[in-house]
């Protein structure tokens, strides 16, 4: 019967394995191009739309998957997306970052979301 005591020393396979192979999520800088699609939001006379948004992932192909999904799940026609690296990456490049940008690479980091910080509506000239 001392067989039976040494279940209770078993841990759960996965969660206590450790983190020691897990990569770390970093945030990107992605700006995503999209079209119209019905139910997307976007003012009556858009022609499209352009989102800069701050994903969390692995890698940036990772980011760039997830925020595509969203999007895609948010009635939105992604069509192509542009990444600008991490702040780490953006900032070796020169670009200037301010508090309100870093506050929500933070929570996007934090909360391993895809935040949609700007939308600029894309309009046809009246030419």
């Amino acid at each position: 019967m001392g067989n039976s005591d040494k279940k209770s020393d078993k841990k759960p396979a996965g969660k206590s394995a450790g983190k020691s192979g897990a990569r770390k999520q970093q945030v990107y800088t992605l700006v995503v191009q999209i079209g119209r699609k019905d139910g997307d939001g976007l003012p009556k006379k858009a022609t499209g739309a352009a989102l800069m948004c701050y994903a969390s992932g692995v890698d940036e192909a990772e980011a760039v998957r997830e925020t595509v999904a969203i999007l895609k799940q948010a009635d939105t026609a992604p069509l192509d997306v542009t990444g600008y690296g991490t702040l780490a990456e953006r900032e070796a490049e020169g670009h200037e970052v301010g508090d309100d940008e870093r506050a929500l690479m933070q929570r996007a980091a934090e909360e391993n979301a895809v935040i949609v910080a700007q939308m600029t509506p894309f309009f046809d000239d009246p030419a």
